[in-house]
């Protein structure tokens, strides 16, 4: 048989192959279609109330305490086929909200990290249960201001992403469209959702919202960020303040960083990096005769680990290990390799504050709520025992007293009135 005969016998079966795979096909689409036909999800959608997603969060509350009379808590009522997490017909608004956390049993904040928990994780776990979220995670241009290490807490973080509404759009055909709310009502937080109260009604003990603002939709928690400021805790176990504060402020203005943070060549390619202030100042916290101590230090930015290797370096000249000039050293660009140094221990650095340009967080009636777990946290680290010491100089017995203080500072948020602002004294 010659080539071309063959050639015709393969394109023949192959032309065969392909009718019987389009007959399969087409019975296949008919199967789904008879299927599709049959389903009611729009007819469901349709037929239920709005208003049981408006005020799902708020209405959880009044059926806890209705429950309490009763003695049996009623079931909520679920619709078969339909959707919870995806109301697209509910307007929404972009929002920034302030967090606050307790680091220690976390695995630093973002998502991405490679254990869990994450506080990020707990946040989305909220916002899924309480149906804050419309679509996608990828449709709420979340963002995030800073990215804090395994252990690290914070009483400032801000995050900004898209939420669900109660406000409604003038336009009425847009009602079922999942539209984002007008700007002219960015500064009316009247009558909107609760999202304090909502979301710590389901949030781990630990994590907490204590505000949120509405912000324009070219907002970011991390590009939009002004400033960024960290305390570092510590005791003064015979360490030298005066040329730790001489050696830090040798740190203020823009330098190269790259000798002070754990690098990324892949990620980062830019070391400078502006810090804006830095200072020692005492806590109102003493024990046997020991003082505790704050490292502030305020930035515009900061590098992976940054704050923790420049506080192991000023622990080093505190003790007389190194002298001051050693900053300087570090900070010249020719030096070329990084010394080898263990960082300072992550439990007490807490990310104190992030600035933005004309924000205004407003705190709700739900911050009430954060007395009983600010509580639980003092009862519960009042005995704590942190087996790690900073950077093997001698530390005394009060590790737990150690903790106990910075739960404190963690949970007393003086920017929001709480009902026990009596406890700020124990603040630094």
């Amino acid at each position: 048989m010659s080539e071309e005969a063959e050639e015709i016998v393969n394109l023949r079966s192959q032309i065969t192959f392909l009718q019987n795979r389009v007959k399969e096909l087409e019975e296949e689409n008919a199967k789904f279609s008879s299927r599709l036909s049959s389903c009611r999800c729009d007819e469901l959608q349709e037929k239920r109330p709005k208003e049981k997603c408006e005020n799902l969060g708020e209405e959880r509350g009044e059926m806890n305490s209705g429950c309490k009379k009763s003695g049996r808590k009623k079931a909520t009522p679920k619709t078969p086929g339909y959707d919870t997490r995806i109301m697209n017909h509910h307007p929404r608004r972009y929002v920034a909200l302030k967090v606050m956390y307790f680091g220690q049993r976390f695995y630093g904040f973002s998502l991405e990290a490679q254990m869990d928990p994450t506080v990020e994780s707990e946040i989305f776990k909220a916002l899924e249960t309480t149906r804050l979220l419309i679509g996608d995670r990828k449709d709420i241009q979340y963002s995030r201001c800073g990215r804090t290490d395994k252990g690290v807490s914070a009483v400032g973080q801000v995050i900004a992403l898209y939420l669900r509404s109660k406000l409604k759009d003038i336009d009425a055909h847009n009602k079922h469209s999942g539209e984002t709310v007008p700007e002219e009502q960015y500064g009316q937080p009247e009558g909107e959702i609760d999202y304090v109260r909502v979301l710590n009604g389901v949030l781990p003990k630990d994590i907490r919202i204590v505000g949120w603002c509405p912000v324009p939709s070219g907002f970011s928690a991390r590009f939009s960020c002004l400033s960024r400021e960290y305390k570092y805790f510590f005791w003064n176990d015979n360490l030298n303040l005066l040329v730790m504060e001489t050696a830090g402020k040798k740190l203020i203005g823009e330098h190269d960083f790259r000798n002070f943070c754990k690098m990324d060549a892949v990620k980062v390619h830019n070391y400078r990096r502006n810090v804006m202030s830095f200072e020692i100042s005492p806590c109102d916290m003493r024990f046997e005769g020991h003082q505790l101590y704050a490292i502030k230090i305020k930035g515009s930015a900061f590098l992976w680990h940054q704050v923790r290797c420049m506080v192991a370096v000023l622990f080093m000249i505190g003790q007389g290990l190194e002298s001051p000039e050693v900053i300087d050293a570090l900070l010249d660009t020719r030096t070329l390799r990084k010394p080898q140094y263990l960082m300072a221990p992550e439990i007490p650095l807490v990310l104190l504050s992030c600035e933005f340009e004309g924000l205004k967080f407003s705190c709700s009636s739900g911050t009430r709520y954060l007395k009983r777990p600010l509580q639980i946290l003092f009862s519960r680290h009042s005995v704590v025992e942190i087996k790690q010491t900073l950077l093997g100089y001698p530390q005394p017995p009060r590790s737990s007293l150690f903790v106990f203080n910075i739960s404190k500072q963690l949970f007393l948020d003086k920017s929001c009135s709480l009902e026990f602002t009596s406890l700020s004294s124990i603040a630094c």
